[in-house]
C-alpha cells in the first residue's frame, strides 16, 4: 500500500513539473562538462530533483516490502517447522515413556534433521542411547548440546553418565570436578561426584565431598539420610585404612562413624578388629560386649561367640546367649543360637533341651532341623534322626547363610559392613529363620559397586 502511494504521488509530481514549466518559461544552464552543457526550465529542474528524490524513496520502500515479505514468509516457515518439532518432540517422549525405543530414536532423529542444533532433542536421544548401551553415541550428542549451552548442568551430568556408563572414570571425575569449579559446591553436583567416589571406592575422596554435602542447604529430611552417608563412608574409610596397616587413623574413622550413630555395628566391628590385629583380644571382647548391651545385635554375639572360644572361654560366651534369652524368651532366634552353641561345645543334652522345645511354628528354619537330626543320632534315635534330617533337605531349595540383607534379600556367609547388592551399610541381621524380613533402620540407597 505505501509503494502504491509513493508511486501515485511521483506520478502527479510529474504532472505538476510540465504544468508549472509551461507558465515560468525561466530557464536555466546546466554544465555537465567544458564542452556539454544542458538548456532547462528552472521550475523544471527544481520539480525534477525532488522527482527523483521520490523515487528513490519508492525504491528504498519497494526494497523494504519485499524485505517485509520475506521475513514474513520465514517467520512462517520457522513457526511450520516448530510447530512439527513439537509435536515430534511430544510424540517421541510418549514413545519413550511406552518403552517403544526404536520408535522413540526415530522421531528424534527426525526432529534433528529439521533442526541439528535443537538441545532438547539432543540431550534427550543421547540418554535414549545410553540407556540402549551405546554410550559413545550418547557422548557424541551430549557433547554437541554441551557446544551450544556450555553451562547447561542437566547436559554436563548427563554427559557426566555417558562416560561413567563408558567406563572412561578419569573422564567422567574430571568432568564433574570442572562442573563443581564453575558452580560453587552445588548440591546435585556434589552429590553425583560423591555417588562416583563410592563406586570407585575412592572412599577418602568420598568422604571430602560428603562434608562438604553436609555443609549445604539441606532439608531434615535430606539431612538424615546424608548423615547416614557420612557414617557408611567413615567406616570404609576406616576399613581401608586398616587394611594398609594404619590402625590410628582407621581407629578415628571408625569411633568418627560412631559418634554419628551409637548404633551403627560396623564402627563397633571395625574398632574390635583394630584391637583383634594388635593382639588385644581381652579388650576387643569388653568392647564389643559394651556395644552389645547398647545395640542388642545379634551380629556381635556371633563375633563375641569366635572370639570367646578362641580364647578358650566359652563361658563367658554362654553366659552372654543365656541373659539374651532370658531377657526375652519369646526371641526364638536368641534360643536357636543358644542351642547351636550348646550343640558347638558337645553339650548335647542341653542343646537336645532348648532345640526339641523351639517350635518353628509357619517359620522354616533348615539348621534347627539339620542340628536336631544330629542330636537324635548321637541319642540313638535314628528313625527321628532321618525325620527332621527329610525336614531340613525339603526345606534347602535354595542356599541359606548366615548374614542376609533385608532391604534386598542378599545372602552371604561372610559379614560385610556394607551389602554388595542394594549398597546399604549396617543393612546386615543374622536369622536362621528362611525368608525372614527382620525391622531395619532404612539408609539411603547407594549405587551397587
Amino acid at each position: 500500500m505505501r509503494l502504491i502511494v509513493l508511486s501515485l504521488g511521483f506520478v502527479i509530481l510529474t504532472a505538476c513539473v510540465g504544468w508549472l514549466a509551461y507558465f515560468n518559461p525561466g530557464h536555466t544552464t546546466l554544465r555537465l562538462s567544458p564542452e556539454l552543457f544542458l538548456d532547462i526550465p528552472t521550475v523544471a529542474l527544481v520539480l525534477l530533483c525532488m522527482a527523483f528524490g521520490g523515487l528513490f524513496a519508492i525504491i528504498a520502500a519497494g526494497f523494504a516490502e519485499i524485505k517485509h515479505l520475506f521475513r514474513g514468509w520465514r517467520q512462517a516457515r520457522i513457526k511450520q517447522r516448530d510447530d512439527r518439532i513439537h509435536e515430534l518432540l511430544q510424540s517421541a517422549i510418549n514413545a519413550k515413556v511406552s518403552k517403544r525405543f526404536e520408535d522413540a530414536i526415530g522421531l528424534f532423529q527426525k526432529i534433528l534433521l529439521l533442526n541439528p542444533n535443537h538441545v532438547p532433542a539432543l540431550l534427550r536421544l543421547g540418554n535414549l542411547y545410553r540407556e540402549q548401551g551405546n554410550a559413545t553415541e550418547a557422548i557424541r550428542l551430549h557433547r554437541k548440546a554441551r557446544n551450544l549451552e556450555e553451562n547447561n548442568m542437566e547436559i554436563l551430568l548427563a554427559l557426566g553418565k555417558d562416560l561413567e556408563e563408558s567406563k572412561r572414570m578419569d573422564e567422567a571425575v574430571q568432568l564433574l570436578q570442572e562442573i563443581r569449579r564453575q558452580t560453587g559446591n552445588s548440591l546435585t553436583v556434589l552429590i553425583h561426584l560423591r555417588d562416583l567416589f563410592v563406586k570407585l571406592a575412592r572412599w577418602e575422596e568420598a568422604h571430602d565431598v560428603q562434608e562438604k554435602i553436609l555443609q549445604g542447604s539441606l532439608r531434615p529430611g535430606e539431612l538424615k539420610g546424608e548423615q547416614a552417608w557420612f557414617e557408611g563412608i567413615k567406616y570404609e574409610v576406616g576399613r581401608q585404612l586398616l587394611e594398609k596397616g594404619e590402625r590410628d587413623r582407621a581407629r578415628r574413622y571408625f569411633r568418627g562413624a560412631i559418634k554419628l550413630n551409637r548404633g551403627f555395628i560396623p564402627g563397633y566391628m571395625g574398632l574390635g578388629e583394630i584391637l583383634v590385629d594388635e593382639g588385644k583380644l581381652k579388650d576387643a571382647g569388653e568392647l564389643w560386649e559394651k556395644a552389645y548391651e547398647m545395640t542388642a545385635s545379634v551380629l556381635l554375639l556371633h563375633r563375641l561367640e569366635d572370639l570367646y572360644l578362641e580364647l578358650d572361654q566359652p563361658a563367658r560366651v554362654l553366659n552372654l546367649y543365656q541373659e539374651a534369652v532370658n531377657r526375652g524368651p519369646e526371641n526364638r532366634v536368641l534360643r536357636f543360637y543358644l542351642g547351636k552353641l550348646y550343640y558347638r561345645l558337645e553339650m548335647v543334652d542341653e542343646a537336645f533341651e532348648i532345640l526339641v522345645a523351639l517350635d518353628p511354628g509357619h517359620d522354616k528354619i533348615p539348621d534347627l532341623h539339620k542340628l536336631l537330626g544330629n542330636l537324635y543320632l548321637r541319642k540313638g534315635n535314628v528313625e527321628a534322626a532321618v525325620d527332621e534330617f527329610k525336614k531340613a533337605l525339603g526345606l534347602r531349595k535354595r542356599v541359606l547363610v548366615p548374614y542376609y540383607c533385608p532391604l534386598c534379600d542378599y545372602h552371604t556367609p561372610q559379614w560385610s559392613g556394607r551389602c554388595p547388592r542394594c549398597g546399604h551399610w549396617n543393612s546386615f541381621e543374622a536369622s536362621p529363620i528362611m525368608g525372614e524380613w527382620s525391622p531395619a533402620r532404612i539408609v539411603p540407597k547407594a549405587e551397587p559397586v
